[in-house]
């Protein structure tokens, strides 16, 4: 398995790692040294053009080679211009680079040898009634993403979704308009990114949400956590919705998905090394024991509709948790 995180993650509580030292003076190199000593990490996930802004794509390579990580793909984040919106911004200047940086993170995702470039756009979207001329701004979106997926043909582009934050409403906040928007775009090599909170803050299943994702051969990648459903809490995987994210995983390997498994938390009281280790551990704690179990034996209570079966799973597997901390 390939397990990827995010870097912004792991510049909380930096005295753990780095001791009294000035947390100004740390940079990308002394925050993926730190990523490296968790345990199961594969990949790292970088932001452009946050993470780039000190060093060169170059330095950021050696260093990843020396610490024996992959870079599993960059992350769009758009800041400093774009308080009013990035492919659907009314200023064209503004638009015009926003598309630019996008095709600038595909070139850096291109030369670390990441698999995927996100895109996520936190500000096209509204706050206010009358704000926006709904149609034009979508279309502007449509035509950005035709203009970036038609340049780079061979690399993966995949959008991920978001309902609101930091605008009240996002102009593409959910499965159904992601979907119609990969449609109009029309690019194959374009996919969705499941953000597991996400999905709950639009009141989504997730499962439901990447059987969606997988029926049009758009999943192409999902980003793990949990929350409360209101809003991005970045919680570790399963401490709220563990049932959920049990079906999630087994959903992503009935249709065989085998791409990175990304954690996006924010531990932001915990500690970021032992927290990442967490949800390594989780995922494939949940993972084996879809296998012991059996696939074929959980599609027969899927098809028998029979919630009280559906529930045993639960108590299923803290038995066998139980039985296998008290063998140790």
């Amino acid at each position: 398995m390939k397990f990827s995180t995010r870097l912004n993650s792991f510049k909380t509580q930096p005295e753990n790692f780095f001791g009294s030292i000035d947390q100004k003076s740390l940079s990308v190199f002394d925050y993926i040294s730190r990523m490296a000593t968790v345990d199961g990490l594969t990949h790292v996930e970088l932001n452009y053009p946050e993470h780039f802004e000190h060093t060169t794509v170059e330095e950021v390579k050696r260093f990843l080679t020396e610490k024996q990580l992959h870079v599993s793909g960059i992350a769009l984040r758009f800041k400093n211009h774009y308080t009013f919106g990035e492919y659907a911004n009314q200023d064209s200047q503004i638009r015009n680079k926003a598309i630019k940086e996008t095709m600038e993170a595909i070139e850096v995702c291109n030369e670390l040898g990441g698999e995927v470039t996100t895109i996520w756009l936190a500000n096209d979207g509204f706050d206010y009634a009358f704000q926006m001329d709904y149609e034009k701004a979508y279309n502007k979106i449509v035509d950005a993403l035709k203009q970036i997926t038609s340049s780079y043909p061979e690399n993966k582009i995949s959008f991920e979704y978001k309902p609101y934050q930091p605008r009240a409403f996002s102009l593409i906040g959910n499965i159904s308009t992601t979907l119609m928007l990969l449609e109009e775009v029309g690019s194959q090599n374009m996919g969705v990114t499941l953000d597991f909170c996400h999905m709950l803050m639009t009141k989504e299943n997730p499962a439901y949400s990447l059987a969606l994702a997988a029926r049009k051969n758009r999943l192409m990648g999902f980003h793990l956590n949990d929350g409360h459903k209101d809003n991005d809490d970045g919680l570790m995987l399963g401490s709220v919705h563990f049932m959920q994210t049990l079906e999630f995983i087994y959903y992503a390997k009935r249709y065989n998905y085998n791409g990175l498994i990304y954690f996006d938390t924010f531990p932001l009281r915990e500690d970021p090394v032992k927290e990442c280790e967490q949800n390594i551990k989780m995922y494939k704690a949940l993972d084996a024991f879809l296998d012991r179990f059996g696939l074929e034996k959980i599609e027969e209570i899927i098809q028998s509709g029979d919630a009280l079966e559906a529930q045993k799973l639960l108590y299923i597997f803290t038995q066998q948790q139980t039985l296998s901390t008290n063998t140790l």
